[in-house]
């Protein structure tokens, strides 16, 4: 029934000008009204667009020719940049993906929070916003016999064979994996056959810290045993003598979940530094740590500035990971509580305020729903709260916990717009005030984007 209200037919060839842009990057064009969506399209371009899905109210295409291409386009300087899907925003212009984020953001600041007249600010971009990513996680197959690494093709579990390289990854870390994948092939270490559940060697994931330079090397197996284990730490150690951690994690599961629970260091320390200013962190394994550390400093920046701590407050930093923002806000508050639903993370986040001299942070375990009433309940009144928390958003509990404890100011930190919106509607209503949102782009070339909130306190 749908497809004969659409005024396309699936497999047809159209002739399409763009129109506007979705918030994953895609153009918009439209065809007696009906919108069609377009990944790589830009608004002004016309193109030629094969119809691939037809919906009631809105259909997919596929860019098969420009005709008129728009002043905003750049050439990708990923090779495999069509094929893979990891990045969607590299044939635009960098100042072209930043008015993208901006206006994403303002979009749902006015449609799902509903506050109109909340200034957004340009985002905060990068001078070079490429080879930023200081993490990278790079699954394992097989072809011909030798080992081959590269990212999923779009929208399949299909390995790209001739991704030589990535180009928002680090640079040593692209090196890194090549390096094992090399020895791994040479040593005739199988990799893991997801559709037989057989095989060794999973994934390949480098942490690299650029504020030390230390990197750790992380090998996903689904054995327990890694054949070869110490000739292969001999050849990855001779080849980068900087290598400061090995670890295996072992996943047996057959699962799209890449690390295991269990992890064991088969090379050096269980750990690598990492310095954001004039702190020092240290990462575990699963640590959760931000992935762009050039932004991270201006992310944080801006959130220190919303908090305006002073030496007599006492702050709340909710799904605080391994403790970087609380560290950056006890060096001006008198005291900070920082709560984690991972016991990892926290134990870290007690290790780090010991490297970085600090005695007024303190770091819980749980849900941050659950730990919140539980200190309101004790009479713990915090003057300021920074949340921080996954895609999904906080939870309404959290929610509650927040408005309950009536602070001065709430910074929210968020890498999803929609569940931002969604959430600043709720402390609205709560009796807080959004002052302003500050856009940050932490994922260059890609459509994500990250931004900091400030609130206050509405005095009755």
């Amino acid at each position: 029934m749908a497809k004969q209200n659409a005024p396309v037919k699936k497999n047809e060839t159209i002739t399409l000008t763009f129109e506007d842009l979705t918030h994953e990057g895609n153009g918009v064009g439209k065809i007696a009204g009906y919108p069609i969506f377009v990944p790589n399209g830009l608004p002004g371009e016309e193109a030629d667009v094969k119809v691939i899905k037809v919906n009631k109210r809105f259909g997919y295409g596929k860019l098969l020719n420009i005709k008129k291409a728009s002043p905003e386009r750049v050439t990708p300087p990923c090779d495999v940049y069509y094929k893979c899907g990891g990045c969607q925003l590299q044939h635009m212009s960098y100042d072209m993906q930043l008015e993208m984020k901006r206006n994403q953001v303002k979009n749902v600041m006015q449609k799902v929070a509903h506050l109109e007249s909340v200034p957004v600010h340009p985002v905060l971009g990068m001078e070079d916003p490429w080879r930023y990513r200081n993490k990278i996680q790079i699954p394992v197959g097989e072809k011909d016999g030798e080992l081959i690494t590269g990212f999923y093709q779009q929208r399949s579990h299909r390995i790209i064979d001739d991704m030589d390289t990535c180009v928002i990854q680090n640079e040593l870390g692209d090196r890194m994996v090549e390096a094992v994948r090399r020895i791994a092939t040479d040593l005739g270490i199988e990799a893991y056959d997801e559709n037989t559940h057989r095989g060794v060697l999973r994934h390949i994931i480098v942490r690299t810290a650029f504020g030390t330079n230390d990197t750790m090397i992380i090998l996903v197996t689904r054995t327990e045993k890694l054949p070869h284990q110490t000739e292969l730490i001999k050849q990855l150690t001779e080849t980068y003598p900087a290598s400061k951690s090995i670890i295996q994690n072992v996943n047996k599961e057959k699962t799209n979940v890449i690390m295991g629970k269990k992890s064991r260091t088969i090379y050096g320390e269980d750990y690598i530094y990492d310095a954001i200013g004039d702190l020092k962190f240290k990462i575990s394994p699963r640590s959760f740590y931000q992935v762009n550390p050039t932004q991270t400093k201006v992310l944080y920046n801006k959130a220190l500035e919303y908090a305006s701590v002073g030496p007599n407050d006492v702050v709340i930093d909710a799904y605080c990971g391994i403790g970087t923002i609380s560290l950056f806000l006890a060096q001006k508050a008198q005291k900070v509580y920082g709560v984690e639903i991972v016991p990892e993370a926290i134990d870290d986040a007690k290790i780090n305020a010991k490297l970085n001299g600090i005695t007024n942070a303190e770091f819980v375990v749980g849900e941050a729903e659950k730990v919140m009433p539980w200190w309101t309940a004790q009479g713990l009144r915090p003057d300021v709260i920074v949340v921080d928390p996954p895609r999904k958003g906080c939870d309404e509990a959290l929610l509650q916990a927040m408005i309950d404890m009536a602070p001065k100011r709430i910074v929210y930190v968020s890498c999803n717009p929609s569940t931002l919106a969604r959430d600043l509607r709720i402390l609205e209503d709560g009796g807080f005030k959004t002052q302003e949102v500050q856009p940050v782009d932490m994922f260059s070339q890609t459509n994500h984007v990250e931004c900091v909130s400030l609130l206050q306190r509405e005095t009755i």
